[in-house]
């Protein structure tokens, strides 16, 4: 993958250039053999007959703030890794910590800063395994400082604060979804906005039956984690917390009034689904769909 450098650089020289993604190419099951020049016929032929819809392509500022924020989820990632790998060496070492708390609170640091290694080897590793954990933590704390100030430019301020007004949403979730969609209007309907986030249930129908399994998991994989994330905050039934109403001031009354009606639905939804039976995760999954049609809504005017 070459990103969107060269098709920039067409449109630059005046030059009509659409990015096709490979899945969006048709292709005859019968065909088994795959050159560049059967590429080339079959792209022409699509494009002769109008075929072949581009994908959209970001602003390069969007592409900028995009790569930012899924490095510091690749950050997230080594973080999660170094803490799993440094509590499996302690406890090959023989240090348990107590099973009735959690770990990575101050008192299990404290507990990790006072323990007596026998052998000077073990020490060096724990402290290699420690201070990487430690940079880690620091890398990613500026990142996120990077991200608010990022965030709160003129650029992407208005439609943060819009998305920051709903429960489980604040700064990164906000700046993520601003970036990687762009413009909200390219979907027709908040259903197929939810289809592009892989969060439709999907089906196979035949005849007068009709199978639904489970969600088809499609599309932008680093939004649709987000927005489940941000849907377990939906878990239990109260109004606005305090932190939220921070965030919803100085914001238009109309899209505080459109995330007190997401916020209500979206609890009672999830209660409910529990009291029907569902597991907790179907139905944070269902919170997630309904919370991407709200997120729609927001981004293109319909809370007026």
């Amino acid at each position: 993958m070459l990103g969107y450098t060269l098709q920039r650089s067409l449109n630059a020289a005046k030059v009509d250039c659409r990015v096709i993604p490979p899945n969006r190419v048709e292709r005859l099951g019968s065909q088994r053999i795959k050159t560049d020049t059967r590429d080339a016929i079959l792209i022409a032929r699509m494009l002769k007959n109008h075929e072949g819809e581009s994908i959209y392509v970001p602003t390069a500022d969007d592409e900028a703030a995009r790569d930012f924020l899924r490095c510091r989820e690749d950050l997230r990632i080594e973080l999660h890794k170094t803490k799993q790998q440094l509590l499996k060496f302690l406890l090959r070492s023989g240090f348990i910590y107590d099973s009735g708390k959690k770990p990575w609170t101050k008192a299990h640091r404290e507990w990790m800063a006072n323990l007596k290694f026998g052998h000077e080897l073990q020490k060096e590793t724990y402290t290699n395994y420690y201070c990487q954990l430690v940079e880690f933590e620091n890398r990613i704390e500026r990142m996120e400082a990077k991200i608010v100030e990022v965030a709160d430019s003129e650029a992407y301020r208005e439609r943060v604060s819009y998305l920051r007004c709903f429960k489980g949403i604040d700064y990164i979730t906000a700046l993520a979804f601003v970036c990687e969609i762009g413009d909200f209007r390219r979907f027709g309907s908040a259903a197929s906005f939810m289809a592009y986030l892989g969060l439709v249930p999907s089906e196979k129908s035949s005849g007068s039956k009709r199978r639904q399994g489970g969600i088809t998991k499609t599309g932008n994989t680093h939004l649709r984690r987000l927005l489940v994330e941000s849907s377990w905050h939906y878990r239990y039934r109260g109004p606005a917390s305090a932190a939220l109403q921070a965030r919803r001031t100085g914001v238009d009354e109309n899209i505080i009034t459109y995330a007190d009606k997401a916020l209500h639905r979206l609890q009672g939804k999830f209660a409910h689904l529990l009291f029907k039976g569902k597991s907790s995760k179907t139905a944070v999954t269902a919170v997630a769909r309904e919370l991407a049609g709200f997120i729609w809504g927001s981004m293109v005017g319909l809370y007026s």
